[in-house]
């Protein structure tokens, strides 16, 4: 599976303002759901939060992989978002978290999630990688970053 077959460049924030956990992801949601009919950021928002209560997606290195299963999608959705300030998202490292892989899977789809959620660790392992998404700020650029990484996985 490679990511860009579930990323658009559309769904790529290259700033998100919010400072604070569930601010974060409220804006986040925000921007998935416009422009998406039967996504709502209230209902995409509240099934990432209940996944954030049975323990932080924030995986350190200032990366956090939030996600959850959605019952009115029929396929895999990923967002990229990008704070420059820095999020307080209780990650393990309890430093502030940068980049966001948001994951929306449809809720029978168990295997196709587990798949998508190795392959955003795996990609995100990358110092450099993580290095070039921080220092882009055009949507288009940080899609092609994540394209051409991908590739080569």
């Amino acid at each position: 599976m490679k990511l860009v077959d579930i990323l658009s460049p559309q769904l790529v924030f290259p700033d998100i303002l919010a400072t604070n956990k569930e601010a974060a992801l409220h804006e986040i949601c925000v921007h998935i759901a416009q422009g998406r009919p039967g996504l709502q950021a209230e209902q995409i928002f509240d099934t990432l939060n209940e996944r954030e209560k049975l323990g932080s997606t924030g995986i350190g290195e200032g990366v956090a992989i939030p996600h959850g299963k959605l019952n009115n999608i029929d396929k895999l959705i990923a967002c990229f978002a990008k704070s420059t300030k820095g999020v307080e998202f209780a990650s393990i490292d309890n430093e502030p978290t940068h980049l966001f892989f948001i994951l929306l899977a449809p809720h029978h789809s168990a295997g196709l999630h587990l798949k998508a959620l190795a392959r955003i660790s795996r990609l995100l392992k990358n110092q450099d990688f993580r290095l070039r998404l921080m220092n882009a700020q055009d949507p288009q650029v940080l899609f092609d970053i994540i394209q051409a990484e991908d590739a080569h996985c």
